[in-house]
């Protein structure tokens, strides 16, 4: 394959404001305001780039894409207030792959506008954003069972049911199982949102209430659920008009099929292009247009349920590549949102601001914030994180990692100690993204397309890597390659000293 150059990244501007600086609130476009929270214009951060971290971090990338160990990548890095680095590398689509028509095409180059499915960072972006508003309001404690206000998840009156919190959804320390895809041949072949959720509710549990940290995809899917009941508006419409418009996400939203506006057909539960079908005319609010679809980065080939599903073996580009989203229309509080580097980076940017004080319009208050990415699994305490760190630093000095040397030895630092916040990972075994550099204290998360953030207020930093791994069947996780990006991150602006 051939090696790919950054796009957009060419030239040194000038040095980033240090990191005392406070620059404006970051924005991109004029933006419908929402009912409940005001949504005003603003302008977007600086871009400055680090000639620094051109070559470090194009070097990671390109020759991933070389091994081949991905198709492509859209990398953005904010340091400072500021845009240091934004590039795209590789291809959207491979050769030969199934284009627009569903006719073998040439390759798509990747560009730095390009949407894509961001699978599980849905559950930090917009869940349990929503689930925080909601406990802001004091609609909801996050210490209350979950049976207070679903009643259907314990309708049998089990007492270990009963102990679960919504701390303990938020955290993945509920004992709930991960998937509900694998309970059999429902919602192939048409959408079954209900069946889902009544699924959801009922799952049993694997472990003990607070025990242990086990990442749960079903656990989210009550949390979204909750966000419905709660609000009476659909999950999808409520971010829409309550995160992701406030901070200006243009580019970011679920994409229903039901909701589809253009040439399009539907096979089973996923969308595709039909360039036969009758035009809509102009899109109603609250939908969204196939002519999106083009700058959809298709993820891998529909493997769900053969002999069933309409779609078995096409191309997903628009529909939700988890199988229980889809199964249920799209839109579930653990994946389905799609969304691109630019407004994730603005989302990193407002939480980045809120926290440290300054004017944004990120919309939590900075103590909700402040809750939301420091540990809060069951039985946390304040010198969880200084122990982890000094854990870290021990095994890095003494056994260090010999395999990726950009990573650190352990994750989690301390084994059996794993740490969360509210939707966030901040050291776990799914910890990888932060690198080697940036403390345990940090926080991010992963997606399964592969797709990665990390956020370190302590440098105020953000490292976006989003790429479609799983388009090239085989594809590794994205996950140590974004630590690698993060580590060399650190390193070329002279994070913490190194």
């Amino acid at each position: 394959m051939t090696r790919a150059c950054a796009v957009g990244v060419v030239a040194f501007a000038q040095a980033a404001a240090p990191s005392c600086s406070h620059p404006a609130p970051p924005s991109p476009h004029t933006v419908t305001p929402s009912a409940t929270v005001p949504s005003t214009p603003r302008e977007d951060a600086p871009y400055l780039p680090r000639e620094e971290l051109v070559a470090p971090v194009s070097a990671l990338m390109n020759d991933a894409i070389a091994v081949p160990r991905l198709p492509g990548a859209v990398v953005r890095i904010g340091h400072a207030g500021t845009i240091a680095f934004s590039g795209a590398f590789g291809a959207r689509k491979l050769d030969g792959e199934p284009g627009l028509d569903g006719s073998p095409s040439p390759a798509e180059p990747m560009t730095e506008d390009t949407i894509f499915d961001i699978a599980s960072l849905t559950k930090c972006l917009a869940t349990a954003v929503a689930v925080l508003q909601l406990y802001e309001q004091g609609r909801v404690e996050i210490d209350e069972p979950v049976q207070t206000y679903l009643p259907e998840f314990n309708e049998t009156n089990d007492p270990r049911r009963a102990q679960v919190t919504l701390r303990m959804l938020l955290t993945h320390t509920s004992g709930i199982g991960g998937d509900l895809s694998h309970q059999g041949p429902w919602g192939l072949t048409e959408a079954d949102k209900a069946g889902g959720v009544q699924r959801a509710l009922t799952t049993p549990l694997e472990f003990g209430p607070g025990e242990i940290f086990h990442y749960s995809d079903i656990g989210f899917i009550i949390l979204g659920t909750l966000v419905e009941t709660m609000t009476g508006q659909p999950l999808d419409t409520y971010v829409q008009d309550n995160i992701f418009a406030p901070l200006g996400m243009t580019d970011t939203r679920y994409l229903p099929a039901a909701k589809a506006c253009g040439p399009h057909q539907i096979r089973g539960t996923a969308i595709a292009w039909d360039a036969s079908a009758s035009p809509d005319g102009e899109c109603p609010a609250g939908n969204w247009s196939t002519d999106l679809l083009a700058r959809i980065a298709p993820t891998a080939h529909d493997e769900d349920t053969p002999g069933i599903n309409p779609d078995y073996d096409q191309l997903l580009r628009g529909a939700v590549q988890d199988p229980t989203a889809r199964r249920m229309g799209g839109v579930a509080g653990s994946a389905g949102v799609f969304s691109t580097a630019g407004d994730i980076g603005r989302y990193a940017q407002a939480l980045l601001d809120r926290l440290a004080g300054r004017p944004s319009p990120f919309p939590l208050r900075r103590s909700t914030l402040e809750l939301m990415t420091t540990p809060q699994q069951p039985g946390h305490d304040g010198t969880q994180v200084a122990a982890a760190n000094a854990a870290a630093q021990q095994a890095n000095a003494t056994t260090p990692n010999l395999i990726d040397p950009l990573l650190a030895a352990n994750y989690p630092a301390i084994s059996g100690q794993d740490l969360r916040g509210f939707g966030w990972d901040i050291d776990t075994p799914h910890s990888r993204p932060r690198g080697l550099i940036f403390p345990i204290g940090s926080f991010g998360h992963t997606g399964f397309t592969g797709v990665t953030l990390w956020i370190d207020p302590g440098s105020d930093t953000y490292v976006i890597v989003l790429a479609n791994v799983i388009h090239q069947r085989g594809g590794p996780p994205i996950a140590g390659l974004s630590g690698d990006v993060a580590t060399v991150t650190g390193r070329a602006l002279h994070l913490y000293g190194n």
